[in-house]
């Protein structure tokens, strides 16, 4: 609790004070209801413990017992995209697309969401809004980049993103994490894919070392609707990603992928849950992890079919690598099946690396450092040929390769 209190006394708190907040940047009366509806579910339910099932594995204390500064001037550069698509800030937003708007922003992670979530709606300044046209097919990746610079004091920002792909559009968004030194970065990014529409959301976590980063991702999917997602995470110290999506209309389906990659004292953790809720819908999950030195991996995917979601077809996989004796993963697949003609299937290992495979690599003359880099490359290859933009893959590639470099292992 005295963690909690420091939280409240230095940052939360005194930003939740002013329920006319938001009336007093302009903002229409239905935001600052959504606002103050968050500010309340947040004061109701507390920073998450590990008595909750679903933060057992994830301590917040050292979020909690640290000083946080808010971010002043923070805002996400943007560059890509073309014909086809707007990108505008809160302000341009309401008064450009207000109706489009009031229908999308905190719909699919709105103040009844978990406590983070509904922190990031109370108080988040940058919020910027995708809005991909009717048939558009954007020629060129939106790549949107949160960084945070160095500052003297350990800032904390509440970033928000909301992606609205219109129907029968097609387009392809990128999202970058970054900064120096520490500092606490709660995002959120709402996507609304219209029907028919396409879209392929990569997201590339490599905070800093010092960093906690804690993201919800949430999609809500209309009928014939595509969305893939691959999710790879590097850095922070601590680093979360809730990731839900809802299969809302019949023939939607959805591809959820990652791989996190951990050394030192890192915790990375990662959440999903896909809801089918419409019949005739088809999910594919892969995650992997790889974790050296003491770093701990938690991955929990959850598949959840709904009454009359007949005909749903939905598999997901986990794999996990263990490169040294004091790293840690916790794997929880799970299936929740409430309809009675399905194809639902799930599987999760931990392992080491092949010592067939390594004796071989030896064997040729490849020297053992050089051999277990080569395994785990070919292990993570998996989820990063997954990536369609050459450069973007390239990109993971070579971090990867570089978090994987031979004088890192032992």
């Amino acid at each position: 609790m005295e963690a909690e209190a420091v939280a409240q006394d230095r940052i939360f708190v005194p930003d939740l004070a002013g329920v006319d907040r938001s009336r007093r940047r302009g903002e229409p009366e239905w935001l600052a209801a959504l606002r103050r509806e968050a500010r309340d579910r947040f004061r109701k339910l507390g920073f998450p413990s590990a008595k909750l099932e679903e933060w057992r594995t994830t301590n917040v204390g050292p979020i909690l017992s640290t000083p946080w500064i808010p971010e002043l001037h923070s805002s996400a550069a943007v560059r890509g995209g073309g014909p086809g698509v707007r990108v505008l800030r809160l302000a341009e937003a309401i008064a450009e697309e207000p109706q489009l708007l009031e229908r999308t922003l905190g719909r699919a992670a709105g103040p009844d969401d978990a406590a983070f979530p509904a922190l990031n709606l109370a108080l988040a300044e940058d919020v910027l809004c995708v809005l991909i046209a009717p048939g558009a097919a954007v020629p060129a990746p939106i790549e949107i980049a949160f960084e945070t610079p160095a500052s003297s004091e350990p800032p904390v920002s509440y970033p928000r993103c909301l992606v609205v792909a219109a129907d029968r559009s097609e387009a392809t968004v990128i999202e970058r994490h970054e900064g120096t030194g520490a500092y606490f970065r709660n995002a959120v990014t709402e996507i609304a894919l219209g029907e028919g529409s396409v879209l392929r959301h990569y997201k590339l976590e490599q905070e800093s070392l010092e960093a906690f980063h804690l993201q919800t991702i949430a999609v809500r999917m209309a009928r014939a609707s595509h969305f893939t997602s691959v999710h790879v995470a590097f850095g922070g110290a601590l680093a979360r990603t809730d990731i839900r999506a809802d299969l809302e209309g019949e023939g939607s389906e959805c591809a959820l992928d990652g791989l996190f990659v951990g050394a030192g004292s890192q915790h990375l953790d990662t959440h999903t849950t896909i809801v089918h809720a419409a019949p005739h819908t088809m999910s594919r999950e892969v995650y992997k992890g790889v974790l050296d030195g003491r770093a701990r991996g938690v991955f929990h995917g959850r598949i959840v079919v709904r009454p009359g979601a007949q005909k749903t077809d939905a598999m997901q996989t986990n794999k996990n690598l263990l490169l040294s004796r004091d790293a840690l993963v916790d794997s929880t697949p799970a299936l929740e099946i409430f309809a009675d003609d399905v194809k639902c299937k799930h599987g999760s290992t931990i392992g080491q690396l092949d010592a067939e495979a390594l004796f071989y690599l030896r064997s040729r003359g490849v020297g053992e450092r050089e051999a277990r880099a080569l395994l785990t490359r070919a292990f993570a290859a998996d989820v990063t040929g997954r990536i369609a933009v050459p450069e973007y893959r390239a990109e993971i590639e070579r971090t990867l390769d570089r978090s994987l470099s031979p004088e890192e292992f032992t």
